[in-house]
């Protein structure tokens, strides 16, 4: 029988708003998350080199994802998907005005640990 989502998880974050509809905070799926960013122009996360796949799609706005072993930035834009294969150090930003709106698929589902972000010194 099909499972209603009522409305996504909110996750806790103060410059980016990410709903999670299916993965392990909103529904304790392990296998797969899915989940929608919005974030504003000029937003950027530090490097990391993800333990899994993820398959982004820009509903609005524009994702930059740089390959911080080549130095070559990919910009997915409106109605463009992107996919990220597991192990590339890669970051994520949306520089121009308009920010993004994206949804993201990560198998396995996101988990702040697999994502191995670099750690930001203060």
């Amino acid at each position: 029988m099909p499972k209603l989502i009522e409305r996504p998880i909110r996750f806790p974050q103060n410059d980016i708003k990410i709903d999670e509809f299916f993965g392990l905070i909103s529904s304790g799926e392990p296998k797969i998350s899915f989940s929608r960013i919005q974030c504003e122009g000029g937003w950027s996360e530090p490097a990391q080199r993800p333990e899994f796949d993820e398959y982004c799609v820009v509903l609005t706005g524009a994702l930059y994802i740089r390959n911080e072993e080549t130095g070559e930035t990919t910009i997915v834009r409106e109605n463009q998907a992107a996919f990220v294969p597991k192990n590339e150090r890669i970051r994520y930003s949306a520089p121009e005005k308009t920010g993004a709106d994206y949804f993201s698929v990560c198998i396995p589902a996101f988990e702040i640990e697999l994502a191995r972000r670099d750690r930001i010194e203060c």
